[in-house]
């Protein structure tokens, strides 16, 4: 009997030992904090099971209604287990207006990227000055002898009028500022003065719009950042324009070889100016407003549910169609904020077109309920027909930081 206790006891343990963790590992995907539209109640929709619930008092109801005002819920595993209790903000009804319109991007940095390095073939041997003095591939320069530097023609002029003198170069490593030394060398193939380095001052490519928002004139789109294609460090983003793209076929996507839309950048046509390129996205202000704005809520992450759902996007000319595709899954979590769902496109007429997702959807819209959930942001090399989706609100709310660059930059 003892024997059989002792058993029961550590079998019971290790069984509690295993829900805690499993309890812990839930509530750990979960987020602290969410938003609810005003006058609506809070609820989520988890796969994990995970219901929501408030105490209902008599003031509740005027908490919910009011913009601005917080309360406290409690996030319960199948509706009577205890996860954690998160803070509920109230907020105003966001309408935006879904696009899934292509754009045309073209962007110059802030400063020059550098996005390879080289040795030099001299008199003294081989040598590569740039990596001598400390200058990594990724790192961002800004001034060089003191002097601004935008471009890769000046900051080939400098070097080779420098005759080999010290440089100061001052750059962002991850944002963090630093101040190198470089020594320029002579090439005895070139027979002129060279840092053994190569820069990269511009990107151009073509995106997907997003969605436009009436009230501040701000659009958003990709769903992801510009990145350099040889570094996959974000381009920091000086100046930039938005511009008008005839889509005129698409390369069709496979197993290992991912597709991408083609199209033509239209000769003075200009759509707008590009303030922010973010981990969410690039956004900017357009110079005409989109009429007649057919606008629709934001969806908050808690409202996105593993269910059937369409993509706006386009394939020919300008004009987006809506294709079925099915949300598979969904990640509450802020881990990632590109990668929210994992997304399938179902819709036939789509994968007879383009195989699945392919360069050049990014920042496709996607709706569900009545609501814009969220946009295309990743294709899965090895499956096209699947990739990720990230939040609207993780894009919508970069608005304030895009209003900030525009009064910077007036």
């Amino acid at each position: 009997m003892r024997k059989f206790l002792k058993v029961t006891v550590g079998t019971f343990a290790i069984c509690v030992a295993a829900l805690l963790c499993v309890l812990f590992y839930i509530s750990s995907l979960l987020p602290d904090r969410y938003m609810i539209a005003e006058g609506e109640q809070f609820s989520i929709r988890s796969q994990l099971n995970v219901t929501a619930s408030v105490e209902n008092n008599g003031n509740l109801r005027q908490v919910f209604t009011q913009s601005g005002n917080t309360y406290q819920a409690q996030l319960k595993l199948f509706g009577a287990i205890p996860l954690k209790q998160v803070t509920v903000q109230v907020v105003d009804k966001q309408m935006v207006a879904a696009c899934g319109s292509p754009f045309g991007i073209k962007m110059f940095t802030e400063g020059v990227m550098v996005v390879g390095l080289s040795d030099l073939d001299t008199e003294a041997g081989s040598i590569n000055p740039a990596k001598e003095a400390g200058i990594r591939i990724g790192d961002v320069m800004t001034r060089i002898d003191g002097k601004e530097v935008y471009s890769n023609e000046q900051v080939g002029e400098i070097v080779e009028k420098s005759g080999g003198k010290p440089l100061k170069v001052s750059l962002k490593r991850k944002n963090t500022p630093m101040t190198l030394t470089l020594v320029p060398c002579k090439s005895n193939v070139s027979d002129g003065y060279k840092a053994g380095m190569w820069v990269r001052d511009s990107s151009a490519g073509i995106g997907t719009m997003t969605f436009y928002d009436p009230i501040s004139g701000v659009f958003g789109g990709l769903g992801h950042a510009v990145c350099d294609v040889d570094t996959g460090e974000i381009l920091p983003l000086m100046s930039g324009e938005a511009v008008q793209v005839d889509i005129t076929g698409c390369v069709k996507g496979t197993s290992g070889a991912p597709g991408e839309l083609q199209g033509n950048f239209y000769e003075n046509g200009k759509l707008g100016n590009l303030y922010l390129n973010n981990e969410t996205g690039i956004y900017g202000t357009l110079n005409a407003k989109i009429t007649p704005p057919v606008l629709m809520p934001i969806a908050f992450r808690q409202e996105v549910k593993a269910s059937a759902a369409t993509i706006l996007t386009t394939l020919n000319g300008s004009t987006p169609q809506e294709y079925d595709i099915i949300i598979e899954k969904v990640n509450f979590g802020d881990n990632n904020p590109t990668k929210n769902m994992v997304i399938r496109i179902t819709d036939p007429k789509l994968l007879a077109k383009t195989g699945g997702i392919i360069q050049g959807m990014s920042g496709s819209p996607i709706l569900q309920d009545g609501k814009l959930v969220g946009a295309v942001t990743h294709v899965f090399v090895n499956d096209p027909t699947r990739g990720f989706g990230i939040f609207a609100e993780n894009m919508y709310y970069s608005i304030d930081n895009v209003e900030n660059a525009i009064r910077m930059a007036s």
